[in-house]
């Protein structure tokens, strides 16, 4: 396939997810049965963010040019694709970025998120019959010329001794942090709120951590989260809930919580479903010098990335900060 027929097949998907036909809706509903953490609400906000960051016309002309994209790949390459499942459709940029590039993919889907991509994978398929020769899926990728893998640091160790002698692209653990000075506005905190509940917290975008100043006010930002009160209804995430909070008060520590979400003490900016981690700093700079950059994948607040936009990624914001775009653009 020449670049233009990769274009033109990728501007028919996002008619596709525009026009959301029933084949569509079917397979989103689907996916929220095998899993609830894919609430229709959240589908529709990751498919909604693909259409604008990752598959607008003017963005993709922005990435060839960019990237000076060939027509037709010197040597096309068989890229093996281990997608990450924690969020609905979070490997689509790498499926993206590896057809764009036009080289052959062959992907481990998710045991969490079988469900979307395959079915947009193969409708395309069906509307371009040649892309069977380009894209295919498999349980266990071998025999690939270059790897990208998502996951967790233990199956990270297990990616990087496998795919050693081969180009890749190794992803662990990640999270979100955000850096408060006490001046947001309740607009401002509204969308932290968002930073930190979308997709139940389950990204690795999300924020799980604030570092706040000594004597903080809390009770603003609880107010803000106060909205995804309704969180309660999912069962799992209410035994995340009680867990977090039986277990906070058990170790009597300083927490604070609206009935729905628990804000508890960390070093860490990791931290579970339903749980925030606070830390305090004498000046900004301590936040920053007491991360570990391998483990933050964005940073929010006055000077960061503005609150709102932590699950909203762009086609450039890479995970990890690699660039996928130029690996796969070089490997030939």
């Amino acid at each position: 396939m020449n670049l233009k027929d990769r274009i033109k097949i990728l501007e028919w998907l996002r008619n596709y997810l525009l026009e959301s036909p029933p084949a569509f809706k079917d397979a989103k509903e689907e996916a929220f049965y095998r899993n609830s953490w894919f609430t229709p609400p959240f589908i529709d906000l990751s498919v909604t963010n693909i259409v604008r960051q990752f598959l607008d016309p003017a963005i993709l002309d922005e990435a060839v040019s960019r990237y000076r994209i060939q027509d037709r790949a010197e040597n096309p390459k068989t890229v093996g694709i281990v997608m990450a499942g924690n969020i609905p459709l979070v490997g689509f940029h790498d499926f993206l970025l590896a057809f764009l590039a036009g080289h052959r993919q062959t992907i481990k889907f998710s045991t969490r998120d079988q469900v979307l991509l395959p079915h947009l994978i193969s409708t395309l398929k069906d509307a371009f019959p040649e892309l069977v020769h380009w894209i295919s899926s498999a349980e266990t990728l071998k025999g690939c010329d270059a790897y990208i893998a998502t996951g967790s640091n233990n199956s990270a160790r297990y990616f990087e001794q496998y795919f050693a002698k081969y180009p890749h692209i190794i992803r662990k653990n990640r999270t979100g942090i955000a850096i408060l000075d006490g001046s947001e506005t309740a607009e401002e905190l509204d969308k932290l709120a968002d930073d930190i509940q979308l997709y139940y917290g389950l990204g690795c975008r999300n924020i799980t951590q604030v570092w706040v100043p000594q004597g903080y006010n809390f009770s603003p930002l609880l107010d803000a989260l106060d909205k995804y009160s309704y969180f309660l209804d999912n069962h799992k995430y209410k035994n995340n809930y009680d867990f977090v909070l039986t277990i906070n008060m058990m170790n009597k520590e300083t927490y604070f919580s609206n009935d729905s979400i628990v804000i508890s003490p960390g070093v860490s900016p990791f931290a579970g479903i339903s749980n925030l981690k606070y830390a305090y700093y004498l000046v900004p700079d301590d936040a920053i010098s007491a991360l570990n950059p391998d483990e933050v994948q964005v940073i929010c607040g006055h000077g960061y990335t503005p609150f709102g936009q932590a699950q909203c990624p762009g086609f450039f914001d890479y995970a990890d900060g690699v660039d996928t775009l130029k690996f796969l653009t070089t490997l030939s």
